[in-house]
């Protein structure tokens, strides 16, 4: 079997590291064909030349010298910014993407692979909050497939693997609750990004941490689902389980629900969707159900987690507001983890750009970006 060629956008962070892990594991199975990162050019050069990557890419062209200079000595052509990625994805020599770039710069490229049919698997969760129509209608018209990298949207896909098509009524969307779980309103006001970034079951990158300690993440991952299983948000029910173990769960006509179970490992997804449909070791931990004793479970509070309600907001809005609300809270999260506002300060400025929106009901590609760039204009106006 010919091995599979991969195209990594964001091999630096926290899920590319870990798919180069699984890659690691499986050479007979995969070969990396591209790697990217925006600025840390020492590990992805160290990354090219340990994979043989044929195509390196740094995004900030200020690094790209760098980049050349580290390379010089091996096969590995170095390319530098996103437009060398949007035409690298492109390429007959990959099959499959892995979308793991943090944030809205994750859109373009992600849209051009699946433009050139490729198969996505997919992490950065905002491409779909900000563009959610535009991408899945760029997928089916051009025979284009979504894998999903979120270990809860993987739960759901793989739970919907044993529907047998019968139609779903709910999806229960499983959220740890994060480190401010069992904290009151009054401690959580004062918490510091270094209380936020301390999540008590997941190792992830400082941007994706401090949207869970806001449940901005969870609320993402709401947006996420109704786009890539075409369901209602009000069919989307969020779930504090604070174990991690039950990484979602689908409820049927019948009242029958089916979960999927796991320790939490993102390579289990991420290998999931490397290797789809066979499924593959990752060298992850095994679950000992007598070891775990119970499972607990309650509803999220979104008085303390007002982000949550936002994108509940957002979605049933609809048009261009989930953009918005992703572009603000790009923008806060930056600044509360420079220490420059404090921990609900996020949820305030996400909501006064949420209710100032300049609204388009069925926005262009080009609406989305002005939609962005507006309002990450306006948060920051509000920070500084």
């Amino acid at each position: 079997m010919r091995k599979r060629r991969i195209a990594i956008l964001g091999s630096t962070g926290s899920i590319g590291t870990q798919t180069l892990d699984v890659i690691r594991q499986h050479p007979d199975m995969f070969e990396v064909e591209m790697i990217s990162a925006n600025n840390n050019v020492e590990l992805l050069a160290a990354q090219a030349l340990e994979f043989d990557a044929a195509h390196v890419v740094i995004c900030n062209e200020a690094r790209y010298e760098a980049l050349r200079q580290a390379l010089a000595d091996s096969d590995s052509k170095p390319w530098t910014g996103v437009d060398s990625l949007c035409s690298l994805v492109r390429s007959a020599d990959v099959d499959i993407v892995v979308g793991a770039m943090v944030g809205f710069s994750g859109l373009r490229p992600t849209l051009a692979a699946l433009e050139a049919g490729k198969i996505v698997a997919l992490a950065n969760k905002e491409t779909l909050v900000a563009a959610g129509s535009l991408v899945t209608r760029t997928m089916r018209e051009n025979g284009a497939v979504i894998l999903p990298v979120d270990s809860e949207h993987s739960a759901i896909f793989q739970c919907l693997l044993g529907a047998q098509g019968n139609a779903v009524e709910k999806i229960h969307l499983t959220a740890s609750g994060g480190p401010f779980r069992t904290w009151d309103k009054r401690s959580i006001s004062a918490a510091t990004a270094a209380d936020a970034l301390k999540h008590p079951n997941w190792d992830m990158g400082a941007k994706v941490t401090i949207d869970s300690a806001t449940m901005m993440n969870k609320g993402f991952e709401v947006i996420e689902a109704r786009w890539l299983f075409d369901i209602k948000p009000r069919d989307i029910q969020v779930v504090v389980h604070p174990e991690s173990i039950i990484h979602s769960m689908v409820e049927f006509e019948d009242g029958a629900v089916i979960a999927q179970l796991g320790c939490p490992d993102m390579r289990e997804p991420i290998g999931l969707a490397l290797a789809f449909p066979a499924r593959i070791s990752v060298g992850n931990k095994r679950l000992d159900f007598a070891a775990l004793g119970s499972l607990h479970f309650e509803a999220p509070d979104m008085e303390r987690f007002p982000n949550l309600r936002l994108a509940y907001e957002a979605i049933e809005r609809g048009g261009n507001a989930p953009c918005a609300l992703n572009a603000a809270n790009e923008v806060a999260v930056a600044a509360y983890l420079k220490g420059q506002i404090g921990f609900y300060d996020i949820s305030r400025i996400n909501e006064k750009c949420l209710n100032g929106l300049n609204f388009a009901a069925e926005p262009s590609l080009e609406d989305i970006f002005e939609t962005n760039a507006e309002v990450a204009r306006i948060a920051d106006g509000c920070i500084n």
